[in-house]
Formats: structure tokens, sequence, C-alpha cells
């Protein structure tokens, strides 16, 4: 089936400019580089007033702070007294290259046809929202480090973006969006400009990363993952309370006052997910299974790394192990208290001995390492998504395209209205959802689906901010 999306036109939004220099990248960079793009994106109503220059000169002035976003990747070997190359290292040359910019339209679409209710996401149709399909992290060598399509719709409009995770989280990412939001709707109150400089475990300035290879062209792989469905499930505040409140039951039933007292429904979330999947995959009895959760180091870290911190500093952390039969067995709470432990267990000690164990042995992370009988918790309500508003109004919807997905990946969304809510976009094999379609402890939790409210005229337009910077047309 063809796309219904059409590409008009190809800008090159530059910072101003400044003296070339490179930011060398961290273990928890380079540990990208065969993953895919991060792809995000946020659907809104239709604006009253053109955006494309509103966007791209508000992008021009974000990235005076952001200058890092609108460059490339370059890689430069090691050789020894005798010239033989002992290694490489990976840099963030900050050359001004600049962000792209698409202008698409799909003609016939509408808000509607993108978020259905209570129906699985409609793949093909979002995945054609998103520039760089398929690009790895490594490809920013000579693709750019972020870019960004703008697709018309019948009544709204979709703006995805497309951001190398060998740049930053989803931590950093998510903060240079709303930073580009704020300047856009020409929101200026005391922003905080990130903090550039990479870390390094022994506080001195940073030094690039030795890797032992020649180059990574024969180490990064691109994989393919197996035909997927994909469901946005809400659970709002109430029923994630009642989650939670199981799980404390089961607890003290169990004798855990301290598990009981420490629980979260982040813990609670990840129980549920976790053991529903494992039955709807109808794994083995002995089948090992763990649940694996992103966590940011930031706050962990001593000292701590401060929230604008722009880079990676994450890592996922594993509840431990357990058979799938005894995992069933031991119920909601156990598993709830399992992903605590786990999360108490990822210390300022634990990060800097992973570092340490990484740098021994490098590792390029790539969706070869989801455990096909694990489920993943990634992204993070605490992500301010439904905060971007550019002028005309906050998204209606938050989705995401094909990178980084398989079968057992949970991304955690905010619910749009807020509230304690959370979205789960779940990603399953068609035989495994199937399956979950059909539990009914999975369902009891799940909330009726919250559809945007419909479109609507928009608060009148501010100015456009004046571009800083140099605008590059590639039509």
């Amino acid at each position: 089936m063809p796309s219904p999306v059409r590409v008009l036109s190809r800008r090159t939004v530059k910072p101003p400019p400044r003296p070339r220099h490179r930011i060398p990248l961290t273990t928890w960079d380079v540990s990208f580089l065969s993953a895919d793009y991060i792809q995000k994106g946020l659907l809104y109503a239709r604006p009253p007033f053109p955006i494309l220059h509103r966007l791209e000169a508000a992008l021009a002035q974000t990235l005076h702070a952001y200058y890092p976003v609108a460059s490339r990747f370059a890689t430069d070997q090691h050789r020894d007294a005798a010239g033989n190359v002992t290694g490489c290292s990976v840099s963030i040359d900050c050359d001004g290259q600049g962000v792209e910019i698409l202008h698409a339209v799909a003609e016939g679409v509408a808000v509607a046809d993108v978020v259905p209710p209570d129906a699985d996401v409609p793949l093909l149709l979002v995945h054609s929202f998103f520039p760089l399909d398929g690009a790895i992290n490594h490809d920013a060598h000579h693709l750019p480090l972020f870019a960004v399509q703008v697709t018309d719709l019948d009544d709204g409009v979709f703006i995805g973006f497309a951001y190398s995770h060998a740049l930053s989280d989803g931590t950093a990412f998510w903060d240079l969006i709303n930073a580009w939001a704020a300047t856009a709707r020409q929101d200026h109150p005391k922003q905080k400009e990130p903090l550039l400089q990479r870390w390094s475990p022994d506080g001195l300035p940073p030094r690039p990363v030795l890797l032992p290879f020649p180059d990574l062209t024969a180490v990064v792989e691109r994989l393919s993952p197996p035909p997927l469905r994909e469901r946005m499930l809400h659970f709002s505040a109430d029923s994630l309370e009642a989650l939670k409140a199981r799980a404390r039951e089961e607890l003290l039933a169990a004798g855990d006052a301290p598990g009981a007292a420490a629980l979260t429904k982040f813990q609670a979330l990840s129980s549920l997910v976790w053991r529903c999947v494992t039955r709807a995959r109808r794994l083995p009895p002995d089948q090992l299974t763990a649940c694996r959760a992103a966590i940011n180091n930031r706050p962990r870290l001593r000292p701590q790394l401060p929230a604008d911190y722009f880079g990676n500093s994450v890592y996922a952390i594993s509840a431990e192990a357990v058979r799938a039969e005894e995992l069933l067995a031991r119920g909601h709470g156990w598993a709830a208290a399992a992903v605590g432990r786990a999360v108490a267990a990822h210390t300022d000690a634990d990060i800097r001995a992973r570092v340490a164990a990484w740098m021994a042995k490098p590792v390029l992370y790539n969706l070869r390492f989801f455990d096909p009988s694990g489920v993943m918790m990634g992204s993070s309500p605490r992500f301010d998504m439904y905060g971007c508003d550019f002028g005309w109004g906050k998204p209606l919807a938050a989705r995401s395209g094909r990178a980084n997905k398989s079968d057992g990946k949970a991304s955690l969304y905010p619910a749009r209205d807020g509230g304690g809510a959370i979205d789960v976009e779940l990603v399953l094999t068609p035989e495994h959802m199937a399956m979950l379609e059909q539990d009914q402890e999975f369902w009891a939790a799940v909330s009726p689906d919250t559809p945007p409210p419909p479109p609507c005229p928009a608060p009148a337009p501010t100015p456009a901010p004046t571009p800083t910077a140099g605008e590059e047309n590639n039509n």
C-alpha cells in the first residue's frame, strides 16, 4: 500500500557561526552507535496560521544553546609509536552543518485516522510521518543528528522527530524539544542552558573513549524486527493506585513490609506488564524471564549529575531472572517488589562498576540485546511531551516510529490530561498480542480510551521569532 505522505520541501536550519571544535562521546554515548535513532512525534490540531517559518526561526534560535545538535559525528584512528592502528574514538564534530526540516502533506488523512480509539496504532501510516527511517546512530557521520518532518493533515499536523540516540538520551531530547517550543511561543522564563560538557568517571575533562577497533563499520549492525502489533493503552491514576494497593496487600500478607512500604506505581505497572505478557507468550515453565527498565543515572551518581546534563546518562536495569512458572505463581506483589529491588540496587557504585566493565569489554547495543522472553520498560511518564506547545496549543497525542521496537517493549508516556495517569505503548508479535487481548487480569486494569479533543480554534498567534541564523533551502 503506497504511503499517503508526499514531501514538499527540505530545508536546513543552522545555528549561529562559532569556532569549530569536537566533543568526545562517553561510554554511554558510544554504546548506542549500533542502535536506531530516537523516533518520537507529536500530533496537533490544525494551526490557524502558517507554521514553517515560525518553527525554522525558533529552531535557529534554540540551536544557539544546543549547537551540538546541528553537528555530525567524526571517527579518529589512534596509532602507536610505530604507526600501527590501536583503535578509534568517536566525537561530535561541532561544524554547524545544520538540522534538516522536511515539509510534507498527507492528503485525505485526518487526526482520527492517526489515533483510532480502542484499536492498534496504524503503523504504516504513523511510520510515514518520520524522517531518516531505518537510520542507526552511526549514520550520523553523514546524516543529520536531528531531522524533523512536519506533515500537514486534513485537520491537523504531525511533527515527527528523528534524533541520534548516541547524542543524548530521552531526558535531554525532550528538554531540547521543549526549549524549541518555548522559543516558538516566545516564552522565556529564565530557561537554563544545557550542560554540554560530557561526564567522565574521574571528574576530569572528558577524553576520547578508545575503542579496540580500527573503525566501527565492521562492528555496527542493521537489524530488522519481526512483524509487530502496537497498542497505546491508557492507565488512569485510579487504576494505577489499585494496582499498587493490590501489590501492597500481597506483600504484607507475605511478610514483606519493607517491600510494601517502598512500592511505586512504576513497580506495580511493570509487574502487570511483565506477568501478563509472560502468560500471553505461553513460555515453557522453566524458561527464565526478566523485567528490564531504562533508568536515569543523573540523580543516582555522587556527586549528582545536573538534570540539564546534555548527553546520555541512562542504563537498563534488570529484575532478577525467574522461571516463567514461578513468576506467575508468586504473584503481582512479588514481581513489583523484584522491580523495586533492581531500582534500589542502581547506585553510584553500580553505575561506576558498569562503566568500568564496559571499558574493559566495549559493546554496541541494538535489538539483538532485547530478551525475547522478557519485557523492556522504556521512555518515561516524566518526559514533558505535552508541554511542547509551539504556539497554537498543546499536542493531541504522542506517537513513535518503528525505531528500537521489539516484542515485549513497553514505552511509558504521560497521559495528555496528566493527573498521574500513564499511557503505555506496548509492542508484541501478532500472536502474543492476540493472546494478551484475552487476558482478563490485564484488561481489568486498562482504562477506557480517552480520545483527544476534536480540533478547535487555537489561541491568537504570537509573532514568529526573528531568525538569528542562516537558513539554507535544499528544495
